[in-house]
C-alpha cells in the first residue's frame, strides 16, 4: 500500500447516510481486471454479491465477462429476472423442499451451474432437475486452504464427481475460493498459489477418472489475477468492482479503485475530540479484520478514526492538533467490507464526473437463501 485513497466528491443534496457509486471508478475497475483477463487467456465470472446489482452485471457483461457468480438461489432469481442468461451459483446447494424446485425453475430458464461438494448433495440437485430437458451442470468444490467448505483431497473429489455423474448430473470442473487470502497482506500471493495448485491436482484427478475438465475456477479479490496461472481458466473476484477500505490495505484494489463510498452527515460534536456521525452499525456493518484500526476511513480526514459504532452512531475520535469535520458537514467513508454493508440498503445514489445519473436499486438486497 503506497498511496492513500483521494478525497471523494460528493455531489450536493444528498440525505444520508447513504451509498454513493462512481460509475467513472466502476468503468476503470471492470476494465482494469477484463484487460489482465484478456491478456492471460481466462474467464472473468464476476461474482455479484458485492453489489447486487443488475445494472452494474450488465456493466460487466459488456465488457467481457463470461457469465456471473452467485452466492444464493436467491440472488440467482434475481439476476435472471433481470435478464442474465449464464448463471453460476458458487455453493453447495442443498435442494430440498421450496428450493429444489427453484432450482429447476433456474435450471429451465437459464445457463445454470450449481457448487457440489458431498454426495448427498448431488444426489438432491439431481432429484431436484430430473426430467429436465437437458442435466444440471456441476462444479466439485475443493478446499485450497480456507477450511469453509469444499473437498481436500483429490480422490474424494473425484468420488463425488462420480455420484454426481451417476446420478445424472454434468460434471463440468473445479472450483475453489482462496479465502485464506484475507488473512493480511503478506497472504495474498500464497494463497493464489494454493488455488492454483490445489485446483490443478483435482483436475488431473478427474481427467484420470475419465472426466473432461471444461472449468477451472478460481475465486477471491485478494487472490485476483495472481490465481490466473496453471490449469486455472476462469477466476470470480468481487470485491474488484467497488472496492473497499480492507481490500485496500490488503493491496488488492487500488488507491483510484474505491468507487463505493458511505456518505453521513456529522451530528454531535458535543464530546472533546470526537464528532458523530449517522452512520453506525446499520450504516457500516461491525466487520473490522484484525489489521484494521478502525470501522471505515474517511479520505477527506484520514488522521480521524471512526473506533466505536452504535446502531445508528459512529463515533469518530479526532487526533489533537489534526483537522475535524465541522457539524453539519456531510463525509465520504470507505467502507471496511462493502459485501454486506451494501445488503444493508435498497438504492444506491449513482454518478458520474460528480454528477448524479440517478438512484440504482440494490436488486438482491435481503436474497440470502
Amino acid at each position: 500500500m503506497t498511496d492513500s485513497p483521494p478525497a471523494h466528491q460528493l455531489p450536493a443534496g444528498l440525505a444520508t447516510p447513504c451509498l454513493v457509486v462512481d460509475l467513472e471508478v466502476v468503468d476503470r475497475n471492470i476494465e482494469r481486471l477484463a484487460g489482465e483477463t484478456r491478456d492471460r487467456g481466462v474467464a472473468l465470472r464476476p461474482h455479484i454479491k458485492t453489489h447486487k446489482s443488475v445494472a452494474l452485471a450488465r456493466m460487466q457483461l459488456e465488457a467481457g465477462a463470461s457469465g456471473i457468480t452467485v452466492g444464493t438461489v436467491g440472488e440467482a432469481e434475481v439476476m435472471a429476472a433481470g435478464g442474465i442468461d449464464d448463471i453460476f451459483i458458487a455453493y453447495p446447494v442443498w435442494a430440498e423442499g421450496a428450493r429444489a424446485k427453484r432450482i429447476a425453475a433456474l435450471h429451465r430458464s437459464v445457463v445454470l451451474s450449481v457448487g457440489i461438494d458431498s454426495v448427498d448433495g448431488a444426489e438432491r440437485l439431481a432429484r431436484a432437475t430430473a426430467g429436465s430437458d437437458r442435466p444440471l451442470t456441476v462444479l466439485v468444490e475443493v478446499d485450497s486452504g480456507n477450511r469453509r467448505t469444499g473437498i481436500a483431497e483429490p480422490a474424494e473429489v473425484a468420488r463425488v464427481a462420480r455420484a454426481a455423474r451417476d446420478a445424472g448430473l454434468s460434471v463440468a470442473g473445479v472450483f475453489t475460493h482462496g479465502g485464506h487470502s484475507y488473512a493480511s497482506p503478506e497472504a495474498r500471493a500464497p494463497a493464489a498459489a494454493d488455488e492454483v495448485a490445489t485446483l490443478g491436482a483435482a483436475a488431473d484427478g478427474l481427467r484420470s477418472d475419465g472426466f473432461e475438465v471444461e472449468r477451472i475456477s478460481a475465486g477471491s479479490t485478494p487472490t485476483g489475477s495472481l490465481a490466473a496461472a496453471g490449469q486455472v481458466n476462469e477466476i470470480r473476484p468481487g470485491t474488484y468492482l467497488l472496492g473497499d477500505y480492507q481490500q485496500f490495505v490488503l493491496g488488492a484494489v487500488p488507491a483510484d479503485g474505491l468507487a463505493l463510498v458511505v456518505a453521513a452527515t456529522v451530528v454531535s460534536s458535543a464530546v472533546p475530540g470526537q464528532v458523530v456521525v449517522d452512520a453506525g452499525a446499520k450504516a457500516l456493518t461491525k466487520d473490522r479484520a484484525p489489521f484494521l484500526d478502525r470501522f471505515g476511513y474517511l479520505p477527506a480526514y484520514p488522521e480521524a478514526v471512526i473506533e466505536r459504532l452504535a446502531d445508528y452512531h459512529g463515533m469518530v475520535a479526532i487526533p489533537d492538533g489534526t483537522p475535524a469535520p465541522t457539524l453539519g458537514e456531510i463525509v465520504a467513508i470507505v467502507p471496511n467490507h462493502v459485501c454486506p454493508l451494501v445488503d444493508l440498503f435498497d438504492t444506491f445514489v449513482a454518478m458520474r464526473g460528480g454528477t448524479v445519473v440517478g438512484e440504482w436499486p440494490v436488486d438482491a438486497r435481503g436474497r440470502s437463501g
